[in-house]
């Protein structure tokens, strides 16, 4: 499954049945997904000056995929017994593949808080139950890219020789007085101080690239602890060679 993404670096993980149901009534969707992630990239500048990138890197892969007919869907479930309503619920997805054998969903969590995992998970959980989707999709910050954030900032700061905050207004990114003093706290202590890049790549990181944001282990850690099963999953992690040097 996605084989050409595995080679490029990216996981992918089935659960479920879902390649199987993939493979035989959806093969358009393997295809249509290796187009569009075969050549995502996000430039590293828009890591520091985007907040993580959302706004620009994840908007163009939305935007990818709506081309590709996985438009926002709207979910309204309705439960009746002789016509008294028992209880109505509406599930909104980012994306949803609809084709003759059915529908797939897809979320995005590039870089929101992990919970967001749950909510994703449960939400596939109750339209599979209710014969509204065949298989859910995640796609989120793989392992290296997760792993290997503060050595691709520290990249940065060296190729653009940035030894201050100020070096960094030109390409967008303005600390909170709270960012400052804590890069202040590391630099300037008594005992091992660190060097500007050390410590804006740690404060950086931290901030918007933390555990408790949505990346693999947080999402495998709940799917093994069998959240949203039997839904049908297929998960895919994004790797960091998606981050573009010029």
């Amino acid at each position: 499954m996605l084989l050409e993404l595995q080679k490029q670096g990216y996981q992918v993980a089935v659960l479920s049945h879902a390649r199987a149901i993939l493979e035989v009534d959806f093969p358009e969707v393997e295809a249509e997904l290796t187009d569009v992630l075969k050549g995502f990239k996000i430039p590293v500048k828009e890591l520091i000056s985007g907040g993580g990138g959302e706004a620009k890197g994840t908007q163009r892969l939305r935007n990818a995929l709506a081309e590709r007919q996985w438009p926002k869907f709207h979910f309204h479930v309705e439960r009746k017994i002789n016509g008294k309503l028992l209880e109505s619920q509406s599930h909104e997805v980012d994306h949803v593949r609809e084709l003759s054998a059915g529908r797939v969903a897809l979320e995005i969590e590039w870089n929101n808080k992990d919970p967001f995992f749950d909510r994703d998970l449960e939400n596939y959980k109750r339209l599979h139950a209710d014969g509204a989707i065949s298989v859910g999709v995640i796609i989120t910050r793989g392992t290296s890219l997760h792993e290997n954030m503060r050595d691709i900032v520290g990249r940065f700061l060296d190729e653009n020789q940035i030894l201050s905050l100020d070096g960094l207004t030109q390409w967008g990114y303005e600390p909170t007085s709270r960012q400052k003093a804590a890069i202040s706290g590391l630099t300037d202590r008594v005992n091992n101080p660190l060097t500007f890049r050390e410590a804006f790549c740690r404060k950086f990181v931290a901030d918007k690239f933390g555990e408790a944001t949505t990346h693999w282990r947080k999402l495998e850690d709940r799917v093994h602890r069998g959240v949203g099963n039997p839904c049908p999953l297929l998960l895919i992690g994004l790797p960091d060679g998606i981050v573009e040097f010029p």
